[in-house]
């Protein structure tokens, strides 16, 4: 991979990431696609998730040091980058950063201007702020989870998307350069408390504007956009794929109806008492063909139809390969940076950083000779 620096719209900004899995090193990923200087701070042994270092994506675009934050002399080296930084990310459980001696106020006092983001399920107060929690339970515990999928069945688990990254790990960063905004121009750094409960609770406001309007209800598999209905889910094809339907408008369901071959017999779309028999007509109609044979009858219109595509499929899209929205960098495909900059543009810049591969060039370019004691 090419690791010539290449200007960002975040160049110039450091960034201290004391290691830990899920929403954190996502975040500090982003960051690092954007142009900072993201160290991030192993520890002995790791704290993997199963993933080979050299494959873990979320570690792109950074540089490893390692520290053993329990021994003598691990807190002042963390405290020594800290006080070089911009900002500084931990997804440690409430007061185990102070408890470890780096916690936001002992950081503050070396660098008044640092950002401090704290990245937590449950966030650094309330009851279950000290209990252990996977996105699974947070976004149950916020009533998005009771909303995905089908009337009468189970809630279909959005694999860990919707909380640690969206709730969680998108709203971290959005705290962080606030907050930069804020120390830049204020020059008083701060904490950013981030839980994903909060965001991906601040993620469901329109529905809750809906829910008060009384144009959603609160139960699974019954509103317009829970995949209940017609015109506004996913179908199964004669080939056991499936194509994905969104044609809310009415232009556009036009559209989708004449494609897909829909007559002046079946229900009116605008009575929800007929979703039903309207549904049962569309699943028909679709079984009739493949998901490649009904791409082609609705890719570039306006039906607002697509294919449910794999992984794998979607890297090779021709949409998405001409914007480039997947890459291949050192044999291995990824998304590449987003989103997009006309001056300052994002960049792979290096591979995974392996755990202590950048020992020598953080103390070099941090002026830190103590790292490598």
């Amino acid at each position: 991979m090419d690791e010539s620096p290449l200007p960002g719209p975040l160049a110039g900004i450091s960034v201290v990431e004391l290691a830990g899995i899920g929403p954190g090193p996502f975040a500090a990923m982003l960051l690092a696609d954007l142009g900072a200087d993201v160290v991030r701070v192993d520890r002995p042994g790791g704290v993997g998730i199963g993933v080979d270092p050299a494959h873990d994506i979320t570690n792109r675009n950074k540089r490893s040091v390692v520290i053993d934050l329990k021994s003598d002399a691990g807190p002042g080296l963390v405290l020594d980058l800290a006080e070089r930084a911009d900002i500084l990310i931990e997804g440690y459980r409430p007061g185990v950063a102070e408890r470890l001696g780096v916690g936001p106020d002992t950081c503050l006092a070396r660098n008044p201007r640092l950002v401090y983001g704290r990245m937590t399920g449950w966030g650094q107060h309330g009851p279950l702020a000290e209990s252990a929690g996977h996105d699974i339970g947070y976004i149950a515990t916020t009533g998005a989870l009771s909303m995905i999928g089908a009337a009468g069945g189970p809630p279909a688990v959005p694999v860990n998307l919707l909380g640690d990254y969206a709730g969680g790990s998108l709203y971290l960063v959005v705290g962080i350069l606030a907050a930069l905004h804020h120390a830049r121009t204020a020059g008083v750094g701060q904490v950013v408390d981030a839980a994903i409960v909060d965001g991906t609770a601040h993620l469901t406001a329109m529905i809750w504007g809906m829910l008060g309007a009384g144009s959603w209800q609160d139960r699974r598999g019954v509103n317009l956009l829970d995949g209940s209905c017609p015109f506004y889910g996913v179908y199964q094809t004669a080939d056991g794929e499936y194509m994905a339907v969104g044609a809310l408008e009415t232009g556009f369901y036009e559209e989708f109806a004449a494609r897909l071959g829909l007559d002046d017999t079946v229900p009116d779309r605008s009575d929800p008492a007929h979703w039903g028999e309207l549904r049962d007509c569309i699943a028909a109609r679709f079984a009739t063909r493949t998901r490649d044979e009904w791409t082609a009858v609705f890719e570039g219109n306006n039906a607002c139809v697509a294919p449910v595509l794999s992984l794998r499929e979607a890297a090779r899209h021709p949409h998405l390969r001409e914007r480039g929205t997947f890459t291949d960098k050192g044999g291995q495909t990824q998304p590449s940076p987003a989103p997009r900059f006309s001056a300052t543009p994002g960049s792979l810049r290096r591979p995974p950083a392996l755990p202590g591969a950048h020992t020598a060039e953080v103390a070099r370019d941090w002026d830190l000779p103590a790292l490598l004691l």
